[in-house]
């Protein structure tokens, strides 16, 4: 079981690394523009939202990478439970305010992960 969860965070991980260079660096750039569905105008004024939400999108990836590594057990376990509970919610807030997908995009690894160091705790 805590294999397959440190997969599961690393992979939740890398999604959010992923979310952090679409939403900072490619925001504007016609691949960003593709997957958001925006117009050039549109992420020309939106662009420096999107960097600040990629900003946190990176910290999540770093607080769940941080959990995978710290030697002490009971506070990677506090780690692993309080970064992908941060990203659940946000995936929550997302499907509510923006789409509904994002619930499972975004939260569903997450939920997973979070299934998976509970039942190997």
């Amino acid at each position: 079981m805590g294999i397959l969860a440190a997969i599961l965070i690393v992979l939740t991980a890398l999604l959010h690394v992923g979310f952090l260079v679409l939403e900072m660096f490619l925001w504007t750039k016609p691949q960003g523009r593709a997957v958001f569905r925006m117009t050039a105008e549109r992420a020309e004024t939106t662009w420096v939202l999107a960097a600040n939400q990629g900003l946190y999108n990176g910290f999540l990836a770093a607080g769940l990478l941080w959990s995978l590594i710290q030697p002490e057990p009971a506070f990677a376990l506090q780690l692993k439970v309080f970064f992908l509970v941060c990203v659940i919610v946000a995936a929550i807030y997302g499907a509510w305010s923006v789409k509904p997908r994002i619930l499972l995009v975004q939260g569903g690894p997450a939920m997973l992960a979070l299934l998976f160091v509970l039942l190997a705790s």
